[in-house]
């Protein structure tokens, strides 16, 4: 009787299971197709840092302002773009999302925190240079969040903040191909750099949070 039971639900339970697969698709696509290009320009970021790629002019001429500082920005926040996505797909591994997700963090405590002193001394345009301080200010502040989220044992919280933190880490990817883009078609550059500086994490920081959270129960 109990089998016969099991088998008539099994059909329901296959349907059930589909849909919420299909509702959860475009976020998990939305955060899956962000995180992959992450990964090379976290790379491109790191092999700036230490010397093995050249920095573009306007990039070389913060790091004489800031030596050491600037450098120290750019390995921490392109290891930190590519540990996130590790962070992200380790969530049920403890063993392994637990130490990962502080280096992450700590990473991008790092990254954030030098980000406010290279937005100031950067020669861009002021847009570019307040784009990039929110965005270090936003950074910090959504990691704390999530720090505190995490040891209320607010999971649900959590997952949605570093999401949220993802997202606005992924600024500096929009921007690169916003500055490639622009310098290939010889569109304004100011005024282009000024809007990527802001809507290349603004953008993303609003998609995330407008999607519900495909791997947490929706709540208010």
């Amino acid at each position: 009787m109990s089998n016969d039971a099991t088998t008539a639900l099994l059909p329901g339970g296959i349907k059930s299971g589909l849909r919420l697969l299909a509702a959860r698709a475009p976020g998990l696509a939305v955060i899956c197709g962000v995180l992959l290009l992450a990964l090379p320009t976290g790379l491109v970021a790191m092999s700036q840092g230490i010397g093995a790629i050249p920095l573009p002019y306007n990039l070389f001429l913060v790091d004489e302002r800031l030596p050491g500082i600037f450098k120290l920005h750019m390995l921490a926040s392109g290891a930190a773009l590519l540990l996130i996505p590790a962070v992200i797909a380790l969530r049920r591994t403890r063993a392994w999302h637990r130490p990962l997700g502080y280096a992450a963090a700590a990473l991008v405590l790092l990254g954030a925190i030098t980000s406010l002193p290279v937005a100031y001394y950067s020669h861009s345009v002021l847009a570019a240079r307040l784009g990039f301080l929110a965005q270090g200010i936003v950074w910090l502040a959504l990691i704390a969040l999530g720090i505190a989220a995490i040891r209320r044992r607010r999971y649900g919280d959590h997952a949605r903040l570093m999401l949220m933190m993802a997202a606005v880490a992924s600024g500096a990817l929009w921007v690169r191909l916003t500055t490639t883009v622009a310098t290939g078609y010889d569109l304004p550059f100011d005024p282009v750099y000024g809007c990527a500086a802001w809507l290349g994490w603004l953008v993303p920081l609003a998609v995330v949070t407008l999607l519900p959270t495909p791997w947490v129960p929706a709540s208010r």
